[in-house]
């Protein structure tokens, strides 16, 4: 026990020690997983990436472009933001995934606003608010339309929550690739896709987030504003397949930095794969934060 707590607080003070975009691939190797980065400054384009092109599990990640989806049906006034959504029992995700209005709502037949939905699903990371979203956007193919639409590539949506929570293997159909996943941050955080209204909105409850505080916002700055969308999967034989994170770090000189960090099946704990992501966001944040990025 006591050789276990000596090794796991070396790794912490190993992360926190990182200085340079060469220590991803040490990240990668003390989490035992995989890991895969994208990160933009949306104003100047200047990048940094690693294993940007490779598919990662996006498991509540997929929220973001599913709450995109039902934004841009109510910009075209097909839905409303005050309109009543009626939620059965079917609709409500299994006693392991995450859901808020489910723990206070169990036998369903209930009805809810749009713009609660929107906010549990995204804020809160609500698988059911999640998949009655994706009921009333269309299902799976119309987010695909809108990320088609948008000319995104390397996202994939196709099966609900519920699903996902009722076969381990089924995380992997919902994937995305980090640049693909920064593409789509980018055109956001420039107000395509959506109204100004909508944007807004969405960018509030991302900001409001009460998952994943030790991911990219972990080892910030204090004060750092960062919109962000979380992602987990369970631990199956000691292996979770999927810790992620994605979001917009505003710096310090007021550009946005688009980041999207997926670690895949690591079977170390929850604190250490967090931490990894903290420690990529802190690397990238001091890459673009320096003179020399900054003035690319």
């Amino acid at each position: 026990m006591l050789l276990s707590r000596v090794m796991h607080m070396g790794l912490l003070l190993f992360l926190l020690m990182l200085q340079s975009p060469s220590d991803f691939e040490h990240i990668t190797r003390q989490t035992e997983g995989k890991i895969g980065m994208s990160a933009e400054v949306v104003e100047t384009g200047a990048r940094l990436d690693f294993h940007p092109a490779d598919r990662f599990p996006m498991q509540s990640v997929y929220k973001f472009p599913i709450a995109m989806a039902a934004l841009q049906l109510v910009d075209q006034g097909k839905l409303r933001l005050d309109q009543t959504i009626r939620v059965e029992k079917s609709d409500l995700v299994g006693g392991r995934q995450r859901s808020p209005i489910r723990d206070m709502h169990p036998d369903g037949g209930f009805n809810m606003p749009l713009r609660e939905l929107l906010r549990y699903a995204v804020s809160e990371s609500d698988g059911s608010a999640s998949d009655v979203l994706l009921r009333v956007v269309g299902g799976p193919s119309k987010v695909q339309a809108m990320l088609k639409r948008l000319g995104i590539q390397g996202i994939k949506v196709v099966d609900t929550e519920k699903s996902i929570g009722g076969d381990n293997q089924v995380q992997y159909r919902n994937w995305a690739q980090p640049e693909a996943m920064v593409r789509l941050l980018k055109l956001f955080q420039q107000g395509q896709g959506l109204s100004k209204s909508s944007r807004a909105l969405l960018m509030q409850w991302m900001t409001e987030t009460e998952t994943g505080l030790k991911r990219l916002k972990g080892n910030l700055p204090p004060g750092t504003v960062v919109a962000h969308k979380t992602g987990t999967s369970y631990t199956v034989n000691g292996v979770t397949v999927a810790t992620n994170d994605v979001g917009l770090i505003t710096l310090p000189n007021g550009q946005h930095l688009a980041i999207a960090v997926f670690v895949m099946d690591s079977p170390l704990s929850q604190d250490t794969r967090e931490r990894a992501i903290a420690a990529f966001a802190r690397l990238a944040w001091t890459h673009f934060t320096t003179a020399k990025s900054a003035a690319k």
